[in-house]
């Protein structure tokens, strides 16, 4: 936006295990930034791609940042590309529910969203992480997440794996955590685990779940690799693939580009 600049994410610390350097993505903003991988390849051919995305405003003193990239550094160190994304400094605008997604499979909104979710759809794993904020997930992250309805009914995750983490100064962790997850496993995507902490008591605790992190992050690289599979979530997938096969195929003439998706995917 004019006059509104944005900050670029820097490597800081944090990333002196993970690369040596750190370079824009060309066709987003500065925010996102791409973690130069290790030269492990994923089935001898092309490297797995896993980006996590964090949903604190606070920048790099985010305690939930430093667990996003705990994963990211767990994945990488198994062979894996990694991406990190604040979502706070990109411009992302309120969803209108006015359902222009479901018939064009586009949005009315000129901003971020699309770039974002190209390189959502792109990769591999997804980690969500947040801090708590009255129970839930940020207003930032949510409003990404509420812009995801069209991939929601298109399962656009579907073979795609993810996991999440999350921050609190007194309770709500965990389910924070478990939300997150749930997101990913309602966009189709299979999830791996979970690490939530709570810090106001004690501050000192993000350093042993930054390692319970690095492991969740090998986890989900491992999933991505040998495509681990969960009898119990893929048939919440059966079924919600179902129930939007039906809701899409009710409203055919309407949600054109929904239901041109799935003639493409052969889930008609």
């Amino acid at each position: 936006m004019p006059g509104n600049e944005r900050i670029p994410v820097t490597a800081g610390n944090l990333f002196k295990e993970l690369a040596q350097d750190i370079a824009p993505v060309p066709d987003l903003p500065a925010s996102i930034s791409f973690i130069h991988p290790c030269t492990h390849h994923f089935n001898g051919e092309t490297r797995m791609k896993i980006l996590g995305i964090n949903g604190s405003p606070k920048g790099e003193k985010s305690q939930t940042r430093r667990l996003v990239l705990s994963v990211l550094e767990g994945a990488r160190k198994v062979g894996a590309d990694v991406m990190f994304v604040d979502c706070c400094d990109l411009e992302i605008k309120y969803c209108r529910a006015c359902g222009t997604c479901y018939v064009k499979g586009e949005c009315i909104h000129d901003d971020d969203m699309p770039a974002l979710l190209e390189k959502m759809l792109d990769a591999d794993g997804i980690v969500l992480g947040s801090p708590v904020y009255i129970n839930s997930v940020t207003a930032q992250l949510k409003t990404v997440l509420d812009r995801m309805s069209d991939s929601i009914h298109c399962q656009s995750f579907t073979g795609k794996y993810g996991c999440a983490v999350s921050t609190a100064g007194g309770s709500m962790a965990d389910e924070v955590a478990d939300y997150m997850n749930q997101v990913l496993l309602n966009l189709g995507a299979t999830t791996v685990g979970k690490v939530g902490v709570l810090l106001g008591a004690d501050p000192g605790a993000i350093v042993p779940a930054e390692k319970q992190a690095k492991e969740l992050g090998r986890k989900l690289a491992e999933a991505v690799k040998t495509g681990w599979k969960d009898p119990a979530q893929a048939k919440v997938q059966a079924e919600r693939r179902g129930y939007f096969k039906y809701l899409v195929s009710a409203n055919k003439d309407n949600w054109t580009h929904e239901y041109e998706h799935y003639k493409t995917m052969g889930w008609l």
